[in-house]
């Protein structure tokens, strides 16, 4: 499986049932096993990060490292430059699961659709520390975020 390309993966979503009566008591999001072969080099950190109603975080490269980001709480598009110029724009929510890889060298930003503080987990394959200085902060000057500020 190559690592230079993004993917919108669909995330398993399960049902979780109460053991007394079997009702339904909330659910559970399978986000990587390691022997799913989603992920080829194992994540080496996991994070999670929040982004204001709103509001952007990036765009930015990582130089080094391959990025995983599943929004786990709200809803968020992630938007992706892809070496042609284009954007890639992929949705993830709560509610509809998606993992996005982002290769590194590739560009990305995410913005929170939701009215209130979104979360994303975040799963890399290289450890961040302090004085890494691996991460580049770029300008998407021709792409409309105008398009995203109505929508929920």
């Amino acid at each position: 499986m190559k690592n230079d390309t993004i993917r919108s993966i669909k995330l398993e979503k399960h049902d979780t049932k109460d053991i007394l009566d079997g009702h339904i008591n909330g659910s559970l999001t399978v986000i990587w096993r390691d022997w799913d072969k989603i992920i080829k080099n194992h994540p080496k950190m996991i994070y999670v990060s929040s982004v204001n109603s709103g509001e952007i975080k990036g765009p930015h490269t990582h130089t080094r490292r391959e990025s995983y980001f599943t929004c786990i709480h709200g809803k968020v598009i992630f938007v992706i430059k892809k070496p042609d110029g284009t954007y890639e724009e992929i949705l993830s929510s709560d509610q509809n699961p998606i993992m996005v890889h982002v290769p590194k060298n590739y560009p990305s930003a995410h913005m929170n659709l939701s009215p209130s503080v979104s979360r994303i987990l975040t799963l890399a394959d290289i450890a961040w520390k302090p004085n890494d200085n691996e991460m580049i902060n770029v300008d998407f000057d021709d792409y409309d975020w105008k398009k995203w500020k109505n929508v929920s």
